[in-house]
């Protein structure tokens, strides 16, 4: 295929896009025209694609994920523990982790979420042990090598155990390393404009990790570079007691305290916020990426979706850290997050597209990029094309729900800037089976110790 024509993804099998029945033209990164019902592209001299197997969708978009964790999958010692206990299992083998391995479970991460549809993805590495100071410029570079547009978090812990904090001291830094290191990344990595495929966003892990200093520090740190900024909320009603105990108020009292409360930040889980602190998240256009299978692993509890919506807060999807999902796969997380606000909704409140709608333009909203997350014209080429050849998909009727009802979970084709990240349901030139027998060796050696 001619990689200089415009390419018309031709005739699709459906597509998740209103008056883009006989499919879409893309050229130089962006959809350039939508072609309806019996039409024809007015864009001249196009390479065809054709498509009528493939349900076309925007780039799926995972807001919230620590891909280091891929190497702690089901975890023995951390099974059967509720959030405080999990971390407090987990974090003596994080402490473990090199450069080598960290590369390696971000290359896992990055590529299962690729295959499943994924094009854009963030980030929260928070854990920063010594000699793995680099973790930042290491994700870039995987994801520059897979093609995949990335919204990578400088994350942090410096309130240690010693300090009242839950993670040991083996795994913090203090405050002026992790600014100065927070200020290097973002001036070295963090790209502006629609056509950005690396950013940087501000991440101090949780009201349980951090200071107070350093949270006011990063949100003004942030303001002043104009990137975003990131971090666990409302998650346990064990970290509802920690801020009432250490800090005299609800978590979200706290983060407006440290000055998090506006449109820059996006936090991860939101379970448990009252109905006046949802009307406070909506006027200061905070949103939340709501993180499906990991919430009922750790029975954390469940986001209450519809109520933050209806009080008009931004939802977004995020599959969290492998060690918690214990995947990296957002079309699961799709349904795992219809069938989780279906059953607590019921069937007349939530339908396979708002799930679709949040891991696309929902989850865009959540990371401030409204240029990706929906089929139309001028916005971003990315796009996740798939098949329903599978035995789970026989006897189908509606192509659309079928992905999302009969669990798609691998994508065909892949479009990331207007350029095919998988081809075939696979990444090109990369060794997954030796992917595989190298990760798992880091893996067993992080764990043993």
């Amino acid at each position: 295929m001619d990689k200089a024509k415009p390419i018309w993804i031709k005739d699709p099998l459906a597509i998740l896009a209103d008056g883009a029945e006989r499919g879409i033209v893309v050229r130089e990164g962006r959809i350039v025209e939508t072609v309806p019902a019996g039409g024809k592209p007015a864009t001249s001299d196009v390479a065809v694609f054709e498509a009528g197997e493939h349900v076309v969708l925007p780039g799926l978009i995972n807001t919230h994920h620590h891909f280091y964790q891929t190497l702690t999958r089901a975890l023995p010692a951390a099974m059967g523990r509720e959030l405080f206990p999990w971390l407090q299992a987990l974090y003596p083998v994080w402490a473990r982790l090199t450069p080598e391995s960290l590369e390696l479970g971000v290359t896992v991460a990055m590529s299962e979420l690729l295959l499943s549809g994924c094009t854009t993805t963030t980030d929260h590495h928070y854990v920063f042990p010594a000699g793995l100071e680099d973790a930042v410029d290491i994700e870039v570079g995987v994801a520059k090598r897979l093609g995949v547009r990335v919204l990578l978090t400088r994350g942090s812990m410096n309130l240690s155990q010693r300090d009242g904090g839950l993670p040991p001291d083996s795994v913090v830094q203090d405050e002026d390393t992790i600014l100065a290191d927070s200020a290097r990344v973002v001036a070295k990595h963090h790209q502006r404009g629609a056509d950005a495929m690396v950013q940087i966003a501000l991440a101090p892990c949780s009201p349980f990790s951090v200071t107070t200093s350093l949270m006011r520090a990063t949100a003004d740190l942030a303001d002043k570079l104009d990137v975003r900024l990131h971090t666990h909320l409302a998650e346990t009603e064990d970290e509802n007691r920690f801020c009432q105990q250490m800090y005299g108020c609800r978590p979200l009292d706290y983060l407006e305290q440290c000055g998090w409360l506006n449109a820059r930040t996006w936090l991860a889980h939101g379970i448990f916020f009252e109905a006046d602190e949802m009307k406070r998240l909506a006027k200061a256009k905070t949103s939340i990426s709501h993180c499906a299978c990991s919430n009922q692993i750790l029975a954390s509890g469940c986001c209450p979706v519809c109520e933050m919506e209806e009080a008009g807060v931004g939802i977004g999807l995020g599959v969290d850290g492998s060690a918690s999902n214990d995947g990296s796969n957002l079309m699961q997380e799709v349904r795992a997050a219809f069938l989780l606000q279906r059953a607590r909704y019921g069937v007349g409140k939530v339908s396979h597209k708002d799930a679709l709608r949040w891991a696309t333009k929902g989850s865009a909203a959540c990371v401030g990029r409204p240029e990706l997350g929906e089929i139309a014209v001028g916005k971003a080429a990315d796009l996740a094309l798939f098949k329903l050849d599978e035995l789970r998909f026989s006897g189908h009727g509606d192509p659309l729900a079928a992905l999302v009802r009969c669990g798609a979970h691998r994508a065909d084709r892949v479009m990331v800037a207007g350029k095919w990240a998988v081809v075939d349901g696979a990444i090109p030139g990369l060794d997954i089976a030796d992917l595989i027998r190298r990760h798992g060796a880091a893996a067993r050696a992080i764990q043993a110790g």
